[in-house]
């Protein structure tokens, strides 16, 4: 484990009682009540010095509800610090009275996500209408989590270098095919995408892409490695994906994991993935 408090710059609270969430309807371990109290009980033992709520694809009735629930749960607890948001950015210049409404409401709100993974349309993001809606972000001081699935790569890069000041991140390494070892082409994009500067990676997601139950240390160390050499360390960031990630490991098992594969960076870098970039990119 580190040996110095760390900031998970992906956490998911939910309620499905209070929040119709559709993608939970068939998943027995995911579709109960995953808040505060039971993210505590599965971190026990680590040091969280803060956490990022990320979205999580509520049934768009609910979208500014959202938010306004995160931000009486980081009244419960201070160290929810930030949240990135849902928002209709494919809505292009009609985007600012819903931005308007969203950084009302609390000025803990820092980033939004609008999810491109499930889009059949690998080219969805380049709509002129999505690209002006992350081009407005930067005016509500707002960044874009980027969440697409390896094959939807290279419309993902082309978007970030049509808004270049834009602030993105990218979410759990654009979900590379982990389970069947496939590295190329992942790795030429994420070249590609690490080279526009207005851009850093989230090293999240990874275990949930590989073998749920089969899963080893060997398998992930490929991609781990290639996002720290082609962002570099001052780019890389930690996240937890919980509840998501219970799906393939515990908590503290993926803590474990990363902490293994990173072990041979210096101590500031390591200090950077697990905390320093955090604050940096998120403005906590």
């Amino acid at each position: 484990m580190p040996d110095f408090p760390i900031i998970d710059t992906h956490v998911h609270l939910w309620d499905p009682e209070r929040f119709r969430m559709s993608w939970l309807d068939e998943n027995a371990l995911l579709n109960r009540r995953y808040e505060l109290p039971k993210y505590h009980q599965h971190t026990e033992g680590i040091d969280i010095e803060g956490m990022v709520y990320i979205e999580v694809d509520i049934d768009p009735h609910y979208t500014l509800i959202e938010p306004r629930w995160v931000a009486e749960q980081a009244r419960q607890d201070p160290r929810l610090r930030a949240i990135v948001a849902y928002a209709p950015v494919e809505n292009g210049e009609r985007v600012r009275s819903y931005l308007d409404e969203l950084v009302s409401i609390s000025p803990l709100i820092k980033g939004v996500r609008r999810l491109l993974q499930g889009e059949q349309d690998h080219t969805y993001c380049l709509r002129p209408d999505f690209i002006r809606g992350v081009q407005i972000l930067p005016e509500y001081g707002l960044s874009f989590d980027i969440c697409v699935r390896h094959t939807q790569l290279e419309s993902a890069i082309e978007l970030v270098r049509r808004c270049p000041d834009t602030a993105f991140i990218l979410d759990h390494i654009a979900k590379p095919d982990i389970k069947d070892h496939l590295l190329d082409p992942w790795r030429r994009h994420i070249e590609a995408l690490a080279a526009q500067p207005n851009v850093v990676c989230k090293i999240s997601g990874l275990v949930t892409e590989a073998d749920p139950e089969h899963w080893t240390l060997e398998d992930l160390a490929p991609y781990v490695d290639h996002v720290i050499s082609a962002f570099g360390e001052d780019r890389i960031l930690y996240g937890g994906d919980w509840p998501v990630a219970l799906q393939a490991t515990s908590y503290p098992r993926w803590v474990e994991t990363l902490d293994a594969l990173t072990s041979h960076l210096s101590p500031s870098a390591r200090r950077k993935l697990w905390v320093d970039n955090a604050r940096k990119f998120y403005r906590l």
